[in-house]
């Protein structure tokens, strides 16, 4: 089985903010297995079923962004033998770039953070979107809970969907297949137009 965590805030505030990009993904994933994230448990939001002949459990956490380790924590527990695959928003990517990790640290990111602190390993899959990196005279919570500009909603909506793809080949074909197909995908592409 296969935890599949969207990082995220709750609340109206934050719907379509950068820090909200793994929430966006689980919505889209919830679409494809024609079902509605809205059992309440694990301190979050969940939906179980079927992606790419796997079991799946879709958790947006309702934690905050920085206390997101909690729910994961609480999922794990439950499924002691499930494949955590966490989904979240990265500063240091091109917005609509993805990168595909199958290990690696919190890179700055709190709720990847809070997640490795309650886990005690940083031994996860996960799904990175780009956001972009924050303009120099501003605050980086203020960038984060930022919504889209009108251009980059767009292309955003292409990323989310990319994403899932991603999550559905990992499920599908394994983290190794995923890594080598869409990292360095965008880059590529924008050097060859």
């Amino acid at each position: 089985m296969y935890i599949i965590v969207g990082l995220g805030n709750p609340g109206r505030q934050y719907e379509h903010t950068r820090h909200n990009a793994g929430f966006e993904v689980i919505d889209i994933l919830a679409d494809r297995m024609g079902a509605a994230i809205e059992e309440r448990k694990f301190k979050g939001l969940c939906k179980r079923g079927i992606l790419e002949g796997q079991k799946v459990m879709l958790i947006k956490p309702q934690t905050f962004m920085n206390a997101s380790g909690e729910c994961v924590r609480a999922a794990m527990d439950f499924y002691k033998e499930a494949t955590l695959l966490v989904v979240y928003d990265d500063i240091s990517l091109e917005p609509g770039q993805l990168r595909i990790r199958g290990k690696g640290s919190a890179g700055g990111h709190n709720g990847i953070k809070n997640i490795i602190a309650h886990l005690g390993t940083q031994e996860f899959s996960r799904v990175k979107v780009g956001v972009g990196a924050k303009p120099e005279q501003m605050d980086l919570a203020d960038y984060v809970l930022s919504r889209f500009g009108k251009g980059e909603q767009q292309q955003m909506n292409q990323a989310f969907m990319e994403a899932a793809d991603a999550v559905s080949m990992v499920l599908g074909q394994g983290i190794e297949v995923t890594m080598n197909h869409f990292n360095g995908k965008k880059k590529a592409e924008s050097e060859t137009a």
